[in-house]
């Protein structure tokens, strides 16, 4: 049946009208006011490229963006490798699939913000049971104010994330139920054992859903600020300061809006990088 073309552009029409006011709009209006001075009060004015010259010329970007950078290769590769590999366990079809499943989903079902709340009091050097646990396996002495410790903050900040991949887990089980049973009988009956069946069968046709769990897990790395504020606040010193955290504390504290959208210009350039350099690596949409 022959489709008429002014059909697909009217089913097209409202996701362009979307994209073109609430995304493209304000992507333009960030990159012009990126070469501006602009402050609540104050109108904007053209000052060139200083503000990325600011940029690339301070301490606190470079440590929020060699932050970013480091939480998205942890998020493309640790988290998505616990997601996939909890997929392949529960897909199993065992008697404790359900039961796993539903406990690894619990975080998701909670806000970033009431499980940024829960590692605080988990990690908190008074009364968290992480403190009392180490003291109890024998180091009596031991009394870490995590997110305040420049060596472990980073790393308490990881953990309110980096494990919980059921995204990934629903992506790859669902991916796993559409493979037809018949590969896997093929696959018995040839004398494939469970781990060739995994590395020659599973993991190459999970390519795609791994691919789309990966750019998720990396992506989402460009927007967690309200556990980083929950915890560490970006501390101590800049240690756990992202770029989301960064925009915001150059809005909200310091008025500069300019300075900020610059950011956000190099926030945005990460995020498309990091979708093509995942897209190209998984080759998506390619034949498995």
């Amino acid at each position: 049946m022959t489709v008429k073309k002014h059909w697909i552009i009217l089913f097209l029409l409202p996701g362009l009208l979307l994209f073109l006011f609430v995304y493209f709009v304000s992507i333009v209006n960030i990159l012009g006011s990126s070469f501006t001075s602009w402050r609540v009060g104050q109108a904007a004015v053209f000052n060139g490229g200083a503000n990325y010259v600011e940029l690339f010329q301070s301490d606190r970007f470079a440590k929020a963006l060699g932050n970013n950078v480091i939480w998205i290769l942890i998020q493309s590769t640790v988290h998505v490798a616990i997601g996939v590999l909890f997929a392949l366990v529960v897909s199993q079809g065992k008697w404790y699939s359900s039961f796993s499943k539903t406990v690894f989903m619990l975080p998701n079902m909670l806000s970033s913000a009431a499980i940024g709340m829960l590692f605080f009091n988990i990690f908190n050097p008074s009364y968290g049971p992480v403190n009392k646990i180490i003291k109890l396996l024998g180091n009596k002495d031991f009394n870490i104010n995590w997110y305040a410790s420049s060596d472990y903050a980073f790393f308490a900040v990881s953990l309110t994330w980096v494990p919980f991949a059921a995204m990934i887990m629903i992506l790859c089980c669902a991916e796993l139920a559409a493979i037809p049973a018949d590969i896997f009988e093929a696959a018995t009956i040839d004398g494939a054992s469970e781990l060739q069946t995994v590395l020659k069968i599973k993991l190459p046709l999970l390519k795609n859903a791994v691919g789309t769990g990966t750019i998720l897990a990396a992506t989402s790395m460009l927007q967690k600020m309200d556990i980083l504020i929950m915890t560490s606040n970006g501390g101590p010193g800049n240690q756990t300061m992202n770029l989301p955290l960064l925009i915001y504390n150059t809005m909200m504290s310091e008025n500069n809006f300019g300075l900020a959208n610059t950011y956000g210009v190099v926030l945005i350039l990460i995020g498309l990088l990091s979708i093509g350099l995942i897209n190209k690596i998984y080759r998506m949409g390619a034949a498995a």
